[in-house]
């Protein structure tokens, strides 16, 4: 075991990677409640989502450990799950049945762009600055989300954003969770984010701002109102298929996942420092991964799953290898018979692990060529519009535009790789059709 992970290459061991593979769990364990809560609105069946969810999360995390060897965990994503009940289906007015055969479909093509090795191709392509910026980004993002959902930073209709109110017991254990992270993180304490979650969590149960779960173990739902209904419209009414409208949902899918798994792959192999010469070792298989966890959610009853940002708390824990992954798998497995214990973790708790990790994560702008103004305009973009346009996507489509422009400009237009031009007008396509 220790050899096909490669411990003593990466320098880790079973502590660290037991440690890590918990610490992602329970950064991401909220998607186990959220998603259902979202894909109900929808019209799915909210049990049957919970079970979709936890199970697209194991054959994602599994196919991401063992194949890929990466310590990074799957589950349905954020933002895509909004996308596919409140836009799709509610919007367009698509049935949830449709519109599950449309990340299908995505999945699909996710899957014959990794066979061709053209995913690789163009995560590769991307000049190593970006990716730094890239990387420094995603830490904005996820702080602010941390920020946001444990309510420490509000919505004001004067300035968009505000601090909120500390008086609040959840905000207020929010940011004792986070002096306890700051405190354990300056001491060097290792498993630091781990521990904050789990003290956090027990505070927040002692002084009764989170309440103690009804029950510790639960029967699990059945999914037999989602397992396979993806495949439905394609065998008995495939007519309804063709139109643009569909078109555009499965377009929307397959762009927004590309390029969230290819931010969240470089953010987090960087900050375990598994990439080589701006290179991702095994990249091919890490994109795989993410594609079939898509085409089987879809299978089981739920939308896009994708390479969880959050695996980057784990990182910070000490994960190296795609063992930290299968124990997280191991982790939403137990989930399913103990999913009322989920009920202590909240964002909350989680917050001050979010926090912490978009901290380590903006180190990586020392690495970016701020005196080169053609570099420094993409990249401070990037980095600026994923959190203030709250999508991890939009932020590299921005910086990837002005990106071939500023290096033409300044004379350097050698230095471009040509799938940079393509993704120029790529880009602008997803702003005039999909954003």
């Amino acid at each position: 075991m220790k050899k096909y992970f490669q411990f003593e290459e990466l320098g880790t061991n079973y502590r660290r990677e037991i440690v890590g593979g918990i610490t992602t769990f329970l950064a991401m364990a909220y998607i186990l409640a959220v998603n259902p809560n979202i894909l109900a609105a929808a019209g799915i069946d909210k049990g049957a989502a919970f079970v979709a969810t936890a199970l697209a999360a194991i054959v994602g995390s599994l196919i991401m450990g063992i194949l890929a060897k990466y310590p990074i965990a799957l589950a349905p994503g954020m933002g895509l799950n909004a996308f596919f009940a409140y836009t799709v289906v509610g919007a367009y007015g698509i049935p949830w049945q449709t519109a599950l055969t449309g990340v299908f479909f995505s999945g699909i093509i996710f899957i014959i762009l990794s066979l061709t090795g053209i995913r690789e191709t163009i995560i590769n392509a991307i000049p190593v600055q970006l990716k730094y910026a890239v990387s420094a980004g995603i830490g904005l993002f996820i702080t602010f989300v941390g920020l946001q959902s444990s309510g420490i930073i509000v919505k004001s209709d004067a300035t968009l954003v505000t601090l909120g109110d500390f008086t609040v017991g959840s905000t207020l254990l929010a940011v004792t969770g986070l002096v306890i992270a700051v405190i354990l993180m300056v001491r060097k304490i290792p498993g630091a984010i781990f521990i904050t979650i789990v003290v956090t969590a027990i505070i927040g149960v002692i002084t009764g701002v989170i309440a103690k779960p009804d029950a510790v173990v639960s029967a699990i739902p059945s999914i037999s109102s989602t397992f396979g209904v993806a495949l439905d419209p394609i065998l008995h009414d495939f007519s309804s298929l063709l139109n643009l409208k569909f078109l555009i949902v499965v377009l929307t899918f397959l762009f927004v996942d590309f390029f969230d798994t290819a931010g969240t792959l470089m953010a987090v192999a960087d900050k375990a420092g598994l990439v080589k010469n701006n290179k991702l070792p095994r990249a091919g298989r890490a994109l795989m991964a993410d594609a079939l966890a898509t085409t089987a959610g879809s299978l089981i009853g739920t939308s896009t799953t994708t390479a969880y940002v959050e695996s980057t708390a784990g990182v910070a824990a000490g994960a190296r290898s795609g063992f930290a992954a299968v124990v997280t798998a191991i982790l939403f497995a137990v989930a399913l018979f103990f999913s009322p214990l989920l009920a202590v973790i909240t964002s909350a708790v989680t917050a001050p692990a979010l926090i912490i990790v978009g901290i380590l994560m903006v180190s990586t702008l020392k690495n970016i060529e701020w005196d080169k103004f053609e570099i420094a305009v993409p990249a401070f973009l990037t980095i600026l519009i994923m959190p203030l346009g709250y999508s991890i996507a939009s932020g590299i489509a921005v910086g990837f535009l002005f990106y071939p422009i500023t290096m033409l400009l300044a004379g350097r237009r050698k230095e471009v790789h040509w799938i940079m031009y393509i993704l120029f007008f790529v880009f602008i396509g997803y702003f005039i059709w999909v954003r």
